[in-house]
């Protein structure tokens, strides 16, 4: 797959903002559950007081404080708040919040900053429990005696009077004690509780505390309702991009391996099968786009969600990261168990899709054959084995993955109970608050969440991977025919001499040549044949023209320029190229013709037609022209395949026309009088005609008779007749010693 991450440079912007995008997404994500625990902590149990410091206190209620503080943070209290005296607009509006105040004057918490609030917030809490712990022991007793710290109290005792005329040791005794009681409770819950104790102070002046706590919870619900939502913009935005990267990677690998292939030398063809780079460029790049859409989407975003998850998930509460340790390590091994297990899989899934592209495509074009031979059952058969074959496979990988969600929910179940089992135990000692049990059952719900979107991604993964790896084999396969760092341009015009020196030719990984030791001169204005028995190198030789193959050894020269040292392009412009199977493209007479030269006009292409000897078929035609003609040309004759093959060759006008066995499916009226158009058309072009009718050569200016890849004779009909034995063995197969008179 890391092979591919070159082509996504592109793309690299929308890729920045897509993580950027993911990132405040999981931001927001993270981000409710602490709002969540608010809510509860705060919201529900605090009355919506988010502050154990009393905004607003009472003197009587100060003096009470003091008496459970230490001198510096009595002097500390009382440096906090301020004296709003009656007759002030200030005291107006408190006695409107606060009407039950029996006293002359309210006492307002100045601005602190941050440090001041948290170095007092927990002393306060501290005196505020002892005040509430007394007032609830007087109520308790109901006018009777009670009871504090061990002291026996008589009843109508104005304890906190009897208290302030204690001496000071005596009073930091009993704080000492107080203290010892605290610290079993924990600085979270001393500050709830302090916040509590705050919430009846204000309760005693008047004040709607339930208007708090409702406006609390509506407004931190109005802010997670905000968090949602820009979540939900960025999760859609980041959809948009993913699809938007993963469409432009998969059209831009397509024209890539389109571009490559289209370069690919016979010698490259060699190494992939067509229904293979079919796959390749179809499935397997759909298997890649697929994935990037998942991997934009979840690849950035799961690690921070998971990563996030667990620091909020500390800071909530230490004591019970173990469990989340224990699910992760869970979930690690299953992934890692499933991974090892499909990824062979996925490779063998590929190849068996190329077997059944194979054989698909065989069945398809040799409909006729298999039909003709009754077959039918065979190739059902063949077709039956390669797609249960791939279908047995695909069903093991899918069992195989299937088996990865229960596990998956069996793990995120049984963490929710855990947490709320060793949670419960946690609330109940007051070490932890329910919030926070709640907001910590949240982050493990979005860890697991987190491990199930890897999941997915380890699902696609391996077949993306599979994929991946089959399309850089296309893109990295270095072609053996390359145009010249410097190349040379041929001097106009164009003669068309064309020169074979000491040429051999061998196949990649042959031990023998194929071709071995040619040389001839192929003039313009004459007519080169080429003939031999099956096999010899007909074909392979004039492969060599066009650069389809380089030679191993030797040379090629047009014009005495060699022709690999000028470009490919500016080659193949002086050459029209008949192939031994013609080859139609779907469209019409008129595009095909135009294959060969876009802006060839209606007289061009008529004249190529006439010389072709197809204006017969053409012109009776309905539409002419505009024929239809269906893919590889299925819905004309091989005759007619040949001549409009000949007439597409014929409209280019090149220097250098090669016509590979080119007349085969003519017959020989039509063969005679199509060499004899050609003759008076092209009669300044160089003509090599590859034919295994001695008929179609007869009249050739020279023929070149190969056996085995070595010329074993080269000369007029005539001459060859006279001379060698292998071209009058041919000739004597075909024709009377009559008619070659």
């Amino acid at each position: 797959m890391t092979k591919l991450l070159k082509y996504l440079k592109p793309f690299t912007l929308w890729i920045v903002v897509a993580i950027a995008l993911l990132y405040g997404q999981a931001m927001a994500d993270l981000a409710l559950p602490d709002y969540m625990s608010n809510i509860v902590n705060i919201g529900i149990q605090q009355g919506g007081n988010e502050n154990a410091l009393p905004e607003v206190i009472r003197q009587a209620d100060l003096e009470k404080m003091a008496l459970f503080v230490t001198t510096e943070n009595k002097t500390l209290i009382e440096s906090a708040y301020e004296r709003v005296e009656p007759g002030t607009s200030a005291y107006d509006s408190l006695a409107e919040a606060y009407p039950n105040n029996n006293e002359d004057a309210y006492y307002q918490l100045r601005l602190l900053s941050e440090e001041e609030t948290s170095a007092l917030e927990l002393e306060v809490s501290k005196a505020l429990l002892a005040i509430t712990g007394i007032q609830q022991a007087i109520a308790t007793a109901d006018g009777s005696d009670f009871e504090i710290n061990g002291q026996t109290i008589p009843a109508g005792t104005d304890i906190f009077m009897m208290l302030g005329r204690l001496p000071a040791e005596q009073r930091l005794q009993m704080m000492e004690a107080s203290n010892e009681q605290f610290v079993a409770l924990g600085d979270a819950m001393i500050l709830q509780a302090g916040a509590n104790a705050t919430i009846g102070l204000y309760e005693e002046m008047g004040f709607d505390v339930d208007k708090v706590r409702q406006n609390y919870i509506l407004m931190t619900g109005l802010i997670m309702l905000g968090i949602t939502l820009l979540g939900a913009i960025a999760s859609i935005a980041v959809g948009f991009i993913a699809a938007k990267v993963a469409a432009g990677l998969g059209r831009d690998l397509r024209r890539r391996i389109f571009d490559k292939v289209s370069r690919f030398s016979n010698a490259e063809f060699d190494q992939f099968s067509t229904a293979s780079l079919i796959t390749r460029s179809t499935n397997d790049i759909m298997q890649v786009q697929n994935l990037m859409v998942v991997m934009i989407r979840m690849v950035f975003y799961a690690p921070i969600l998971g990563i996030g998850g667990v620091i909020k998930a500390m800071n909530s509460n230490s004591s019970m990261s173990w469990i989340i340790a224990l699910a992760v390590g869970v979930l690690i091994l299953m992934i890692a168990i499933v991974f090892s297990i499909a990824m062979p899989k996925f490779k063998i899934v590929q190849k068996q899709v190329d077997r059944v592209n194979l054989v698909m495509r065989e069945a398809l074009t040799g409909m006729m054959v298999i039909r003709a031979f009754n077959t039918q059952k065979f190739e059902e058969d063949r077709f039956d084995q390669a797609n249960r074959d791939l279908t047995a496979t695909n069903l093991f990988v899918n069992r195989v993955m299937v088996f990865l969600m229960p596990v998956m929910m069996f793990v995120m179940n049984a963490v929710m109970i855990l947490i709320v089992w060793v949670g419960a135990k946690e609330i109940a000692a007051a070490n932890m608050q329910v919030g926070d049990m709640m907001a910590f059952m949240q982050y493990a719900m979005q860890i697991i969440m987190a491990f199930l979107m890897m999941s997915m991604m380890f699902i696609m993964i391996p077949r993306a991977s599979v994929a991946a790896g089959r399309i850089a084999e296309v893109l990295d396969v270095e072609a053996e025919i390359k145009d010249p760092v410097a190349p040379k341009t041929f001097a106009a015009p164009v003669q068309g001499r064309l020169e074979f020196k000491e040429v051999s030719f061998r196949y990649p990984g042959a031990e023998e040549n194929m071709l071995k030791k040619l040389s001839f001169t192929a003039r313009p204005g004459e007519t080169t044949a080429i003939i031999g028995s099956t096999g010899s190198g007909k074909t392979t030789l004039v492969n060599l023209i066009p650069r389809l193959y380089d030679v191993s050894e030797g040379q090629v020269l047009l014009d005495g320029i060699d022709i690999r040292e000028v470009t490919q392009h500016e080659l193949r412009n002086h050459i029209g190229y008949i192939p031994q199977k013609a080859a139609l493209f779907s469209g019409d007479i008129k595009s095909n013709l135009q294959f060969a030269k876009e802006d060839a006009t209606d007289a061009e292409m008529k004249e190529a037609i006439s010389i072709a000897q197809a204006t017969e078929f053409v012109e009776e035609s309905q539409d002419k022209m505009e024929t239809r003609i269906s893919q590889g040309g299925s819905n004309v004759s091989g005759g007619q395949k040949q001549r409009l093959s000949i007439a597409r060759a014929l409209v280019k006008r090149p220097e250098i026309y090669i016509f590979d066995d080119s007349f085969s499916a003519l017959d020989f009226q039509t063969d005679r009088d199509l060499r004899q158009a050609l003759k008076e058309k092209t009669g300044e072009s160089t003509l090599l005609i590859v034919a295994q009718r001695i008929s179609t050569i007869k009249n050739a200016n020279q023929i070149i008779v190969l056996d085995d890849g070595l010329m074993v004779g080269i000369g007029t009909h005539d001459e060859l007749m006279r001379s060698c034995e292998t071209y009058q063995e041919i000739a004597y197969s075909q024709l009377s010693k009559e008619e070659l008179a």
